[in-house]
Formats: structure tokens, C-alpha cells, sequence
């Protein structure tokens, strides 16, 4: 990688290599009939990644992007984003005007959000595409199967100003070995699919497959869309699906430095509360990043750096801003030795997996945690092309 030359990356950054994200989009892609199309799902800032590069690197090759709210949503439209952009989430009224003004889809599953986004468009002059969400198993947004949820699609269907362009329903449990509650979902979804085409209700884009189904090969793969979510930054949703279908290379790698270097002998506590004291003489060394970047204070005592592609374990709690770690068997380590905090040196690698077992955490939230504090470095071909900075923002 070409020398940085940001002045906030020598105390930590995240390295995002772009051409791994266009790998999985591609080695998903390959699993799907040409006519079906993906959605690349950067909500939550690209679960950690950066919304806005992400989506520009995989724009040649997905039919638009999802969000989970509304701001995210304008934050790609001003971008410059072009294609479908779906809200996944619930968008609340005072979110209404910018749907419209920005040409974004929301999801809608409730007469009283349709008919007033019905109005607003009419006021507007303008037409709105829809996709309605159906609860076939999650039970947390949309309408369930059944004769109610067909007598509101049939009334919102009547709605001027808007027009129903797709619907969708998201798998509680794909990512599991057994996938018969999976088979139960979808036959739910497309049974009332059958019952509004029988009703002359014809929607063209219908989406199910999340990054679990798209991975492991599942039939909702044959629908018009599928929605590419932590797959596409190289992480399997699982341990339980299946990775002999598409090989996935992790995107994210999380580098910090050695900060300082010390000696201490035995009976020396190390951090807050003396959790650790050292029984024999060390060398200790201070990494500069902490529970206020997003790295997770539950490491403390369980988890390890990689310096000279050697593992590193840390002594004591993890602070807010530092942590420290036993060097005393690598030899050589020096002032600003580079530290992987996530990610490989040398033949050894840290995987977001192993961060998230040792810590009792969830292998997306390590990487949506990551805050806004460490830069984010976007790697093409081995060369450093952006840096978002939070620092350096107006």
C-alpha cells in the first residue's frame, strides 16, 4: 500500500479494500439467474465500511441499494447515487418530502403511511414507487399473510401518486443449518404472492434472499431481486451456512501502533482495577485505541494484537482511548511498530469471528461499532484512493 500521508492514520485506521467488495458482489452475482438483480445493502455506513464508497464501487454491478432509514437513504441520492434506493426500516412522516424529493421507495405496510404519502404525491406532482413488506415469520415490521393484508394491498394498489413497484419479506433464520422455518417463510410469501395475481395484482420486483440465502443457493434466489447484506463485505452471516458455493474475502482490516514501551516487574498492576499483575518481568506495550473507537472493552484480559505478525495478548481492561498488551516474547517491537487490531500480518490473522467470540459480541456488531474516530482508507489495487476523515469534515 502506497505511504499515507493523512495525519489522523498513525494512531488508527480502518483498511477498506474496494476490489474485495467488488469480489463478493461478483462471486454472489454468480449464483443467480442473469435476470435476477441485487440490491447492495450499505445501511448502518456499510455496516461500518462507509456507505458512500461501497456504493459507488459496486454500482456497476447491482440494480440499487437498500438502507435502513431515510438519512441514509439522502445521504446516497446526494452522493450522486443513481438506481433504486429501498428503505428497509419504518420512514416516519417528516421523513415523507424527501422521499419524494429524492426519488427513494419506502416500505410500506400500513394504510394510514400510504394514503398520506398518496396526498403528498398528488401535492407534489409527482409519482412514488412502493415496495410493501409482509411479516412471514420475523415479527417486526410489515403485514401478515392473510385476507387483511390482501384487502389493504388491493385498496393501496387504487392509491393515485403511488405505485407499487415491489414487496418483500426478510428470513428470520437462514443463516441456521436447518432451513425448514426458512421453507416455511417463503411458501408463505409466495402463497400470498399467488393470491394477489389472482386478483390482478402483478408486482415486478419481488426480493426474500438476504446475504444467507444468497450464499447458500436458496430458490428465493429465482425472484427478481435478491439483497446482498454482510456477505458483500466478505463476512459469512454464520457459521452454519454454507461457504463452498462463494468464496468470500474479509474487506475490513483494523491497524493501529505501538504508542509506548515499558518494563515492569512482578507484582505490577496493569489498567483500571489491578485485574491483571504481572508475576514475572514483562514488556508491556500501549496501543492507542480503546472502548470510545468502538473496540470492544469486553476483549479486556481475552483478546491480542498482531505486532511483527506475532500475537500480542491483552493484560488488564481495555480503556476508553488505550489498552495494553505483553510484548515480552516478540523481539525488537519499537515506538510506532505497526499493530493489527483486525485483519492479517505476517502469516497470522485476526478474523472479526475471533474478536466476536472472545468478546461475547456478534461478529456485524464488531463492524458496525467501528465509530466515526478512525479513518476509513480505501484501498484499489493495492493503492490508497480516499480517506474519510471525521476530523477533517466541515
Amino acid at each position: 500500500m502506497e505511504q499515507l500521508t493523512l495525519r489522523h492514520t498513525r494512531r488508527v485506521y480502518a483498511k477498506v479494500d474496494l476490489d474485495a467488495i467488488v469480489s463478493n458482489m461478483k462471486a454472489m452475482k454468480a449464483l443467480l439467474p442473469e435476470q435476477t438483480g441485487m440490491l447492495g445493502v450499505v445501511k448502518a455506513d456499510a455496516y461500518g465500511h462507509g456507505a458512500v464508497p461501497v456504493a459507488r464501487a459496486i454500482e456497476p454491478y447491482v440494480s440499487g441499494f437498500a438502507a435502513a432509514t431515510a438519512e441514509e437513504a439522502v445521504q446516497l441520492r446526494k452522493a450522486g447515487l443513481k438506481g433504486l434506493i429501498l428503505v428497509l426500516g419504518v420512514t416516519f412522516p417528516e421523513d415523507f418530502e424527501d422521499l419524494i424529493r429524492w426519488d427513494i421507495r419506502p416500505a410500506v405496510f400500513e394504510w394510514e403511511q400510504a394514503e398520506a404519502l398518496s396526498r403528498l404525491a398528488l401535492l407534489c406532482h409527482k409519482v412514488l414507487h412502493i415496495h410493501l413488506e409482509v411479516d412471514t415469520g420475523m415479527s417486526r415490521i410489515g403485514m401478515k399473510p392473510g385476507e387483511e393484508a390482501l384487502e389493504l394491498v388491493k385498496r393501496v394498489s387504487c392509491l393515485k401518486g403511488i405505485r407499487i413497484e415491489g414487496i418483500f419479506t426478510h428470513f428470520s433464520r437462514a443463516d441456521e443449518k436447518d432451513l425448514s422455518c426458512t421453507e416455511e417463510q417463503l411458501n408463505a410469501f409466495e402463497a400470498f404472492d399467488r393470491q394477489l395475481r389472482e386478483q390482478e395484482i402483478r408486482i415486478p420486483l419481488r426480493h426474500c434472499s438476504n446475504s444467507a440465502a444468497i450464499v447458500g443457493g436458496l430458490s428465493s434466489n429465482q425472484l427478481e431481486l435478491c439483497r446482498a447484506g454482510i456477505a458483500l463485505y466478505g463476512i459469512y452471516p454464520s457459521g452454519e451456512v454454507r461457504k463452498d458455493l462463494a468464496a468470500l474475502t474479509p474487506a475490513l482490516e483494523l491497524i493501529s501502533c505501538v504508542s509506548c514501551l515499558r518494563d515492569i516487574g512482578p507484582g505490577t498492576a496493569v489498567s483500571y482495577g489491578g485485574t491483571f499483575v504481572a508475576d514475572r518481568p514483562m514488556r508491556i506495550a500501549t496501543i492507542p485505541v480503546g472502548y470510545g473507537d468502538g473496540y470492544p472493552r469486553s476483549l479486556s484480559g481475552k483478546g491480542a494484537v498482531l505486532i511483527h505478525g506475532q500475537r500480542a495478548p491483552i493484560l488488564g481492561r481495555i480503556c476508553m482511548d488505550q489498552f495494553m498488551v505483553d510484548v515480552s516474547y516478540i523481539p525488537d517491537v519499537r515506538n510506532f511498530d505497526e499493530a493489527v487490531l483486525l485483519g492479517f500480518q505476517g502469516g497470522e490473522h485476526i478474523s472479526v469471528e475471533e474478536i466476536a467470540e472472545a468478546s461475547g459480541g456478534f461478529h456485524y456488531e464488531i463492524l458496525c461499532g467501528l465509530n466515526k474516530r478512525i479513518p476509513r482508507v480505501y484501498i484499489r489495487e493495492g493503492k490508497a484512493v480516499e480517506i474519510r476523515d471525521y476530523f477533517d469534515e466541515n
